[in-house]
């Protein structure tokens, strides 16, 4: 191949491999990018979601920090106003995700009634259930947590929450609908794993060993997800994916807000 004819071969896998990671950056947020891209190029940065869920929870936290410790609204309607932001933010996708679960989740018959519920448009006592119980303990944990490490804690909350997707991803079997399967198929052990590292360096920073706590929450939750995918469902689709972020969040939020009171509160860093 020429020169010149390598280059620009060259620059546009780049291009396009950028265009992905933007694409999937856009697919978990509400920001405006106006990035078209394929599911093809997202899912090749499906282990990178961590990542991203690092960036929604800069946003988060800032929220939060603002909320707690400038404004000081009372902190049980900071946590409610926290957790809007948060399901608001990333456009309510996940959130969906939970509450089509708990449908099929709570549905009788063998795995493939289960999925026809948790695939249908409309919503069930399991799936307010379920989102009820799920939101009353994210708020709960959101509302107990030290205003001083408001931040990090969100922060890294964000980052298990993706971390859960991924590893449920992971551990679970590709259903043959949807676009949950092409995020399933481009994960394995060792893209885990390497997500998993980068993941714990970024949180021992920020939140030091509760951090660390915070993302094996999040690795609980979706290694958990990924056993009840298999046994009701036979498998996961997008919407147990995205239960997954929730249920993650929720248990590194218990687990941080639980051991966080012996690290430094934030306001005294400066």
């Amino acid at each position: 191949m020429p020169p010149e004819v390598k280059s620009n071969a060259e620059q546009d896998g780049s291009e396009r491999s950028f265009r992905g990671f933007l694409g999937l950056l856009s697919f978990s947020t509400i920001l405006p990018l106006n990035i078209h891209s394929s599911i093809k190029e997202m899912v090749r940065f499906t282990w990178l979601w961590p990542v991203i869920g690092g960036f929604i929870g800069i946003f988060v936290g800032v929220t939060g920090f603002v909320l707690m410790n400038i404004f000081t609204i009372h902190q049980l309607v900071a946590a409610a106003l926290i957790y809007s932001f948060a399901i608001w933010f990333t456009g309510f996708h996940h959130l969906d995700g939970l509450i089509d679960f708990g449908d099929g989740l709570m549905a009788h018959g063998d795995p493939q009634r289960r999925v026809e519920v948790m695939r249908d448009q409309r919503i069930g006592t399991g799936g307010l259930a379920y989102f009820f119980m799920v939101a009353i303990i994210t708020f709960a944990s959101i509302g107990s947590a030290p205003a001083g490490l408001i931040f990090p804690l969100l922060f890294v909350s964000e980052m298990a929450a993706k971390v859960g997707i991924v590893t449920c991803s992971t551990f679970s079997n590709p259903l043959p609908d949807g676009t949950g399967k092409f995020f399933i198929e481009a994960m394995n052990i060792k893209l885990l794993l390497l997500s998993l590292l980068i993941t714990l360096a970024i949180g021992f920073i920020a939140f030091n060993t509760s951090g660390i706590l915070g993302i094996m929450g999040g690795l609980l939750g979706g290694a958990f997800m990924a056993i009840v995918a298999n046994k009701k469902f036979k498998g996961a689709t997008g919407d147990i994916l995205g239960a997954s972020n929730e249920i993650s969040k929720m248990i590194a939020l218990v687990i941080m807000t639980t051991f966080s009171t012996g690290v430094i509160p934030w306001k005294l860093m400066f």
